[in-house]
């Protein structure tokens, strides 16, 4: 299946659960590990994980299409569009969208070793940090201290 295969059954999907048709693009995205789906807000667009595809199918896939489907028509109408809204729920429910996707298995998911670590100086709590952050934007979630950022080796000590 290609991009021009997914917007057209995205398009069908959209006339025979919803009764209204999608009018954007849909694609799809290889880089998606962690979530099924994406709708934007801005442009309208969705994008399906690839991913998601190849390891569960159409079927999964489908109720994908749908949750996203969900968001784009609630927004476009100006209803709650967000998980947490009722409307959202609802016609989730209506249509056999999925809450949740399934998670993809743990050797196509990328981790990265921590690279950081924030250090409270007052209480010596430890935050384990894989990106760099500013620690002045930051305060102690225990004692609400300051925080120091300092790097981890990771090289093998030979």
């Amino acid at each position: 299946m290609d991009d021009r295969q997914l917007q057209l059954w995205v398009e069908q999907i959209s006339l025979s659960s919803f009764g209204c048709p999608f009018l954007h693009r849909a694609r799809f995205n290889r880089r998606l590990k962690s979530t099924g789906g994406r709708y934007f807000t801005r442009t309208h667009d969705i994008e399906i994980s690839w991913l998601q595809y190849e390891q569960f199918g159409a079927a999964d896939v489908e109720k994908i299409i749908k949750h996203e489907l969900c968001h784009y028509h609630l927004h476009l109408l100006g209803g709650g569009y967000r998980h947490r809204d009722d409307d959202f729920k609802r016609l989730l429910a209506k249509v056999g969208g999925t809450r949740y996707c399934r998670s993809l298995p743990q050797e196509l998911k990328r981790t990265e070793p921590y690279r950081y670590k924030l250090v409270c100086t007052s209480c010596s709590a430890e935050y384990m940090r894989k990106r760099k952050t500013d620690p002045k934007k930051y305060v102690c979630g225990f004692c609400k201290g300051k925080l120091k950022l300092l790097a981890l080796d990771l090289q093998p000590h030979s």
